[in-house]
């Protein structure tokens, strides 16, 4: 059995995960910072000291990378390498400030780009402002761990992933104003699907996304 650390898990919600984790032959290892949220390991992004060195197979990080100070990013993509075993792959998903700001560029920040998952989907709205601040409706409401500290463009990041010493990294923008990324610290013999598993979307014949 595949263990795949999901870090910042949050809510037990076996949805949040990608659905690729969610096939046959992974487990789930939850790590947040929240003991409220009963999470295997408690524990920050930047110091996972309680996960012994290369014992997972794939760390999944959504949407939380963003909540750091940009002086922490870098401590917890190198802690996401530490824990991972040498053929482990990392999949990160997060805000697309460039998509976000050109809808912000054409001067409409509060309109309506979608809404959280909340009551099946229909929950509290998300503006441009909230995708690139932080979702002001949680915010208001005392969750202020939900601003964002920093945030990422489709280079930014693929330069950081390398730098934190991933030597495979591959990095596209989602469907939803959001980038997904993939990164190995071993090359990783291609499986060309993995990415477009990870964002239901259909896989290419080819692919070759490598950002450094």
């Amino acid at each position: 059995m595949k263990v795949v650390l999901n870090v910042g898990c949050g809510p037990r919600e076996p949805d949040k995960l990608a659905p690729v984790f969610r096939e046959p032959g992974w487990r789930e290892l939850r790590l947040d910072i929240d003991p409220s949220v009963s999470p295997d390991v408690v524990a920050s992004l930047t110091d996972m000291s309680a996960v012994p060195d290369a014992s997972c197979d794939a760390v999944w990080s959504s949407h939380n990378l963003e909540h750091l100070f940009a002086f922490e990013v870098p401590k917890a993509l190198a802690e996401f390498c530490r824990v991972l075993k040498p053929e482990g792959f990392l999949l990160v998903t997060l805000p697309d400030l460039q998509a976000v700001a050109r809808v912000i560029a054409n001067g409409d920040p509060d309109a309506v780009l979608m809404r959280t998952r909340m009551n099946g989907g229909d929950g509290p709205p998300i503006s441009a402002l909230d995708i690139m601040y932080g979702h002001d409706w949680w915010i208001e409401r005392g969750r202020t761990y939900m601003a964002h500290r920093t945030g990422f463009t489709r280079q930014s990041l693929g330069r950081k992933l390398v730098n934190a010493g991933f030597g495979t990294v591959a990095v596209r923008p989602g469907p939803a104003f959001d980038l997904w990324a993939i990164a190995a610290v071993r090359p990783m013999r291609a499986d060309l699907g993995l990415l477009e598993r990870a964002m239901q979307l259909p896989a290419p014949a080819q692919q070759n996304q490598v950002a450094a």
